[in-house]
């Protein structure tokens, strides 16, 4: 299924500044992803190497064997419980994902993690494991350089509950006992094949986006934190 979202952000470290666009993502089954009609299959792609889990991963392996393994190696067993995923498909050839978000079940049907992988503009990838409560909520600590204006520290607060009818995604970074940046997706179910008339090239859209609320915080002359290996 496709969810017709509204993705905001909120910056509070030094300077106040916001954005918001309206996009569209996907909800797939790993295990049953879409199959589109033929004209539409280079609007709509989900392929393993545009999500990443760690160092064992293998070109040759699904999204899903991929994610099995990382998750074995952090002790998560699904016994071939469903996974879905929300993630922006591949676009003619391109695709860019600031976040995927992975809901896994065991083989009860219970959930037994949440996996959010988070994606930069410098082509670095990190997944974080997540134990989420009954309202979705989980913490953990930052340990990936996302943005040149945020330092690689403090911690994350999430909610992310599993999208039904409506799709609701928060995430706020905390620093030094404070919000410094919040970010959230919020949508409703629509039509697959209207999205991709309506909104097409959405992730070149998407990079291009964050390319120039990057260049306008550049130009208010924020600090720029060093990127480190």
């Amino acid at each position: 299924m496709i969810y017709d979202v509204v993705i905001a952000h909120q910056r509070r470290d030094r300077v106040d500044r916001a954005f918001r666009h309206r996009a569209y993502l996907w909800l797939v089954d790993l295990d049953d992803l879409p199959r589109l009609p033929w004209w539409a299959r280079p609007f709509a792609r989900f392929e393993s190497r545009d999500h990443s889990f760690g160092a064992g991963d293998a070109p040759d392996r699904s999204i899903r064997q991929n994610l099995d393994g990382w998750l074995a190696g952090q002790g998560v067993e699904l016994g071939g419980g469903q996974v879905l995923m929300l993630a922006g498909a591949r676009v003619l050839g391109y695709v860019f994902n600031p976040l995927s978000v992975y809901w896994c079940h065991n083989a009860a049907g219970e959930l037994a993690c949440v996996v959010a992988e988070v994606h930069n503009t410098y082509g670095g990838r990190h997944s974080y494991l997540l134990r989420t409560d009954d309202r979705g909520r989980a913490s953990v600590d930052k340990e990936f350089y996302v943005s040149p204006f945020l330092e690689v520290g403090g911690h994350y607060v999430m909610r992310l509950p599993t999208p039904e009818e409506q799709l609701s995604v928060t995430i706020a970074l905390r620093q030094n006992g404070k919000t410094t940046f919040s970010a959230t997706m919020r949508g409703t179910r629509s039509s697959g094949l209207r999205m991709l008339l309506r909104r097409p090239l959405m992730p070149q859209r998407v990079s291009a986006l964050i390319r120039r609320h990057g260049i306008a915080l550049y130009l208010r002359r924020l600090p720029i934190v060093p990127r480190s290996e």
